[in-house]
């Protein structure tokens, strides 16, 4: 089945907001494998799901949904195969920055046995892509995918080149808005994940608790922008509390630290903002002695 051009008319298109939304609230758009919107700390603050997929598996059994219920999945699917993982990094940025909103974007289709199907670039673009058309209806400031490959590096040259993710990245950087991807958890000190490595992307390794490189995060000492904590309490589905660890964790706190700062220095360009955090932050190593940039909020604020 081919797959149908979508965007044709959508909520924001039409001017319609939620409800709930608080439009003087930032968002910060997520995008990943599906949301347990019952959680009380999402109450108020989800104030748009969306679902674009390469299988025809969104809610609605098509390919693309829009709308309250589009990003979640009953418990018996959301609750395994690794599609919680949405729900804890979306209780990750909603504790971590507690005044910001979340648009949440499912892009992991399953199949009729509750697998996880595979996703491609375009999808990813797609996704990109909404965040651009719909930028101003929701307030987006931020997009934060903790997802990523790391075999891919080894099947092609080091960060593929991409004709069509990486405009997608570069057309929302031109609009302030910072796109952020986890690094990995390989443990790999020569190559982070792809889509990290690419240029225009803001790539997040994690600490650990002694605000050391973490000896499962991947490094690139040139393409790594920032690192960022990466061991944090969560929110998991069913509303159970958990803890998290990586670099996905560290790219939702990045973000959501990033929106932080921004709050307070609201007439800060793109790259005035990565240069404050820059030149603002900590440096860290790992036992190898690669060395790296922790985003230290206090320094940035007051610098």
């Amino acid at each position: 089945m081919t797959k149908r051009i979508i965007f044709a008319v959508t909520l924001a298109m039409l001017g319609i907001l939620p409800a709930n939304a608080e439009e003087s609230k930032p968002s910060i758009a997520i995008i990943d494998t599906a949301i347990d919107t019952s959680l009380p700390i999402f109450q108020g603050r989800v104030i748009q799901e969306v679902c674009i997929l390469d299988w025809p598996s969104c809610p609605n059994g098509d390919y693309y949904m829009e709308g309250a219920g589009s990003a979640v999945l009953p418990y018996d699917i959301i609750s395994r195969n690794g599609f919680s993982h949405g729900t804890q990094m979306a209780s990750i940025a909603a504790l971590a920055n507690p005044n910001v909103n979340i648009v949440f974007i499912r892009i992991i289709a399953h199949n009729s046995k509750g697998y996880r199907m595979p996703t491609t670039e375009n999808t990813v673009a797609e996704a990109m892509a909404w965040v651009r058309d719909n930028k101003d209806i929701y307030n987006i400031q931020a997009v934060s995918m903790s997802q990523g490959h790391h075999k891919l590096l080894y099947y092609r040259q080091y960060c593929p080149s991409s004709k069509i993710l990486q405009p997608m990245i570069t057309e929302l950087k031109n609009m302030n808005i910072p796109v952020f991807f986890p690094t990995g958890n390989n443990g790999d000190k020569n190559r982070i994940d792809w889509p990290a490595c690419i240029q225009d992307s803001i790539a997040i390794g994690a600490v650990d608790l002694n605000n050391s490189i973490a000896a499962s995060s991947n490094v690139d000492t040139v393409l790594t922008d920032f690192y960022a904590k990466g061991t944090v309490k969560t929110i998991n589905v069913g509303n159970r509390n958990g803890v998290s660890s990586g670099t996905s964790v560290a790219a939702q706190i990045a973000a959501a630290q990033w929106m932080y700062i921004k709050s307070l220095k609201p007439n800060l360009t793109y790259d005035e903002m990565y240069n404050l955090i820059s030149k603002t932050s900590y440096a860290v190593k790992a036992k190898d002695n690669l060395s790296g940039r922790l985003i230290n909020v206090k320094g940035a604020i007051n610098g």
